[in-house]
């Protein structure tokens, strides 16, 4: 399964002022208008979308694609002077069904129209019947983040539910999406589409935008309101309402998705020069016992599902904890910038799990990771579920544990001089709580290994490099067509100073 959908909206960074025609108008517009139209799909057949595309967009290229490019100086809301504009995405190659887009302003909501004039084609010479009867594939919107003189692209809307933002100084990286259903199942996945959005037009100074959207799929139907607040770390405050037409065996909630190739704990089975290559290289966990866990990403050989059970979870995210740009070596993708995306529930979830798919990979071009909460209670057809989170897009600032957390894993032989069947992983841990130890202090390492591995030795002691301290573990593994399962977490006697390193090494 490849998920390179998203991958597209990297493909420009401009902005846009269009002229837009009055199509409807109501009294007062909201969340609840939007969850309506949801509750009312939801009681209705599916009627999947037209696609309207002309032969020549759907012939077109990536590169083609990309060649179209919204005019910069057509920028929406530009001639009003405010601090938000907008910019639209073309039709074209995978985009091949319209999105409605509307403003609101105050009481009244109007459409937003298309205009092959909004874009310049570049080198495609597109006839112009072949862009009759088309609308906007997406959106983004733009926010004077970096510096007063320029509006820097923050969050873009493209693909099916997906979207993704960036914070002071981050460039665009792993995505997320409105809702998940039935991932890395064998029945397949279904890939629910926001297919209509309302954008409130901000006010003078405006620190904020608020778009709704209506999310639509065979078995799923959705309203949302995003609230996005640009700034070091761009918040994103969701709420939804979610409807079902028919039964779901997996309802995947606030899914991240996100792309790792290779890294410290697996090196590139192909030359590269690049020591690593990932949007994140983690999935952090805190769960409602206040326990804090931090799983490292593998690119494995094939499909790898796991999961953790969690009661009202406090948070979860995929991290790219390593800012290093030594550790990348990339001029162009700088994986050094791209943002963690962190989940913060608002109110009980309940029980459930967060589950982490890990996808084959042959290259960077595909997001294989997916990392999303899945509710014990099924949510059954006609009824609602609500639901809000906060999504936080990190850098530097990124969520960790108070105490100490992992900054990196690395695995090799077990033996360095001499060859045997033995691995080795070494775990390095940083943070406020063992700084603060005296020196004598006696820090052991708790490791626990499943029924398909052997613990055969377990090593604690200073990284004097970093101010931390590095666990080595050696193990062998019983049957290599099998997973292992490690867990381990440093203490000082009954004190917990870390979170819990919980690596899963693939089937070879």
């Amino acid at each position: 399964m490849h998920l390179t959908t998203i991958k597209l909206t990297a493909l420009h960074c401009f902005t846009f002022a269009i002229t837009f025609l009055p199509s409807s108008h109501v009294l007062a517009f909201g969340f609840d208008d939007v969850a309506e139209k949801a509750r009312q799909l939801a009681a209705a057949s599916y009627n999947k979308p037209a696609k309207n595309l002309s032969k020549p967009l759907e012939a077109l290229t990536y590169d083609q694609y990309r060649d179209i490019r919204f005019r910069p100086d057509k920028a929406y809301w530009r001639n009003l002077r405010l601090p938000f504009e907008l910019a639209f995405f073309h039709q074209g190659s995978y985009f091949d069904t319209p999105v409605k887009v509307h403003e609101v302003v105050g009481n009244r909501v109007q459409e937003i129209r298309f205009d092959p004039k909004l874009f310049d084609y570049g080198a495609n010479n597109l006839p112009p019947k072949s862009l009759a009867g088309l609308g906007f594939a997406g959106f983004r919107v733009h926010y004077p983040m970096n510096t007063p003189k320029y509006k820097d692209e923050v969050v873009a809307f493209l693909g099916a539910s997906y979207f993704r933002a960036v914070g002071k100084g981050q460039a665009y990286g792993l995505s997320a999406r409105g809702l998940a259903i039935d991932t890395a199942l064998n029945s397949g996945e279904e890939f629910p589409h926001f297919t209509e959005f309302w954008i409130e037009r901000p006010k003078p100074g405006a620190k904020e935008i608020t778009i709704h959207a209506l999310l639509d799929s065979p078995r799923a139907t959705g309203a949302y309101r995003f609230v996005i607040k640009p700034g070091v770390e761009t918040v994103t405050d969701v709420k939804a309402r979610l409807y079902l037409r028919e039964n779901v065996s997996k309802l995947g909630i606030a899914p991240l998705t996100s792309m790792y190739y290779f890294g410290e704990n697996q090196r590139s089975n192909v030359e590269d020069y690049r020591p690593e290559v990932h949007d994140s290289d983690g999935l952090s966990i805190h769960s409602g016992t206040g326990e804090w866990i931090w799983r490292p990403l593998v690119n494995p050989k094939r499909l790898l599902v796991t999961s953790f059970a969690v009661t009202n979870p406090q948070g979860f995210g995929l991290m790219q904890r390593d800012r290093r740009f030594a550790n990348y070596e990339d001029l162009e993708a700088n994986y050094q910038h791209r943002p963690s995306a962190w989940v913060e529930p608002k109110g009980d979830w309940g029980s459930g799990r967060i589950e982490l798919v890990q996808i084959p990979t042959p290259d960077e071009t595909n997001d294989n990771i997916v990392a999303y909460w899945v509710p014990d209670a099924p949510l059954r057809p006609k009824a609602k579920l609500d639901l809000e989170y906060r999504l936080l897009w990190q850098n530097e600032s990124e969520t960790h544990p108070p105490s100490s957390w992992v900054t990196q894993t690395r695995r090799g032989h077990g033996y360095q001089r001499k060859a045997d069947d033995s691995l080795a992983l070494f775990a390095d841990f940083e943070g406020p709580a063992l700084k603060k130890l005296p020196a004598n202090t006696n820090i052991e390492a708790t490791v626990t290994v499943d029924a398909n591995a052997k613990l055969l030795e377990t090593t604690v002691y200073p990284n004097k490099m970093t101010g931390g301290w590095r666990t080595a573990i050696r193990i062998k593994r019983i049957d290599e067509k099998k997973p292992v399962e490690l867990r381990g977490y440093l203490h000082d006697g009954n004190t917990t100073l870390s979170e819990t390193w919980s690596y899963i090494l693939p089937p070879d």
